[in-house]
């Protein structure tokens, strides 16, 4: 027949579906649409599962020897990490419904299953904010049958102020942070600028969507169903406020004003935002040698796709204030994290001098490392003064600039990177 004929130059399987239309405009209908499906699903097994062969630095090698707290903001990869360091881990995530109803209704019921595996066992629960009352059932198996829990969160906060047991000290802490530029082959610098770190938004091809919902959540997740703060409205202006003031010295008094409340809430607002770690504090380098400096840390989101979300921030380019910005919020993010994962000993801190006139990036250390961030192609002598004069100071330091120059180079004692290159470095270990 007409369709036997046509059918012999088809694979098998559009073979049935062809034999199954009655007409060629059905069968091109058909055909087409059932070749659209699978291209969709199989585009989305993949971008389910990219996500999942991400080498990430964070390894938690520690569990062997100690149960440990893993902190992060969400959907920074954590549980992901987590099934795919120990996939025969027992998993209880407290955010299925019903898993977090049989647990808190019984606490003790944990005990009696974990009282059936061997001692060293590792024992993830996810989420565990949720049922503060499981920690003194981890205290007890910690201490009587030796098992390993590795105990994880998105925020600390309703923990600490619900008296939880923290377990003594017998648990370490660990914290994973969004995506860094090592964990991504072919990092792309200017995507990274401008949607942030985290994975499901640095992987997206069109975040824009996702950001949005993730502050949404937030706010709804962690801010009203815990009863942070009694004027959300209020809140949410002071986050936008906050956006403005990122990588800024915080002035309390300023914020309070542009937001109709009063310094002492923006500062609990701080504090809320610190430990449902959706940002952190930079405390200022006060050594003083010569010159009298600022003592007021300055405040960061944890990662620079929130803040450009917050301030409504179009698509970033080279060459504009917005985007020198955000260029030294992720560096600044990027070394962060390095020194947390690298379990660094050294402080991070910034220089700013009373009357203004000088400021360093960033300070590692006691005046070990001076970095200087510009968005710069062409850094030339006015972009040094804050790391000369720091470097006057203390002249052992090394000084640095991370830019978006195409070479390294050094000019007047000061290191000149582009910002690939200094990334490289930096997390092969040769800048810290």
């Amino acid at each position: 027949s007409h369709h036997a004929e046509r059918s012999r130059y088809h694979p098998p399987l559009f073979r049935v579906i062809i034999w199954s239309a009655t007409s060629d405009f059905h069968s091109f209908f058909f055909v087409a649409t059932i070749m659209f499906c699978t291209f969709a699903a199989i585009i989305m097994f993949m971008y389910n599962n990219i996500q999942g062969m991400l080498t990430r630095i964070q390894k938690l090698l520690e569990i062997r020897e100690d149960s440990m707290f893993l902190w992060g903001p969400r959907q920074t990869g954590k549980s992901t990490l987590l099934k795919q360091l120990f996939p025969d881990a027992p998993y209880y995530d407290l955010l299925k419904s019903e898993v977090y109803t049989l647990y808190k209704m019984k606490p003790s019921r944990l005990r009696d299953e974990c009282m059936m595996m061997d001692e060293g066992e590792v024992v993830i629960i996810d989420e565990v904010q949720k049922i503060p009352e499981l920690l003194d059932e981890v205290h007890w198996l910690m201490v009587n049958r030796g098992i390993h829990f590795i105990l994880c969160g998105s925020s600390a906060r309703k923990l600490k102020r619900s008296g939880a047991n923290l377990l003594g000290g017998r648990a370490i802490r660990k914290t994973l942070h969004p995506l860094v530029s090592a964990e991504i082959p072919d990092f792309d610098i200017d995507k990274a600028v401008n949607v942030g770190m985290l994975p499901r938004h640095y992987l997206a091809s069109s975040p824009a969507k996702r950001i949005q919902a993730y502050v949404g959540d937030y706010l709804q997740q962690e801010v009203i169903a815990e009863a942070l703060v009694r004027n959300l409205d209020s809140f949410t202006r002071f986050m936008e406020v906050a956006a403005i003031s990122d990588g800024e010295m915080v002035n309390y008094t300023k914020i309070a004003s542009e937001c109709g409340v009063s310094s002492k809430a923006v500062k609990e607002y701080f504090v809320i935002l610190q430990e449902t770690l959706l940002g952190y504090m930079l405390p200022a380098y006060t050594k003083t040698v010569k010159r009298r400096v600022q003592v007021a840390p300055k405040f960061y989101y944890f990662d620079v796709g929130i803040t450009n979300y917050l301030l409504h921030r179009e698509p970033l380019r080279r060459g504009t204030a917005e985007y020198g910005h955000a260029f030294e919020h992720l560096i600044v993010q990027e070394v962060m994290a390095y020194m947390d994962y690298s379990e660094s000993m050294k402080g991070l801190s910034f220089w700013h001098t009373q009357n203004n006139v000088y400021e360093v990036d960033l300070v590692v250390g006691n005046a070990e490392v001076a970095i200087e961030i510009k968005s710069s192609d062409n850094v030339t002598t006015s972009h040094l003064k804050g790391l000369k004069a720091f470097g006057e100071e203390h002249p052992d330091c090394k000084l640095i600039v991370v830019s978006l120059e195409e070479r390294p180079r050094m000019m007047n004692s000061v290191e000149i990177w582009p910002a690939q290159a200094f990334l490289k470095r930096l997390w092969d270990g040769k800048v810290v």
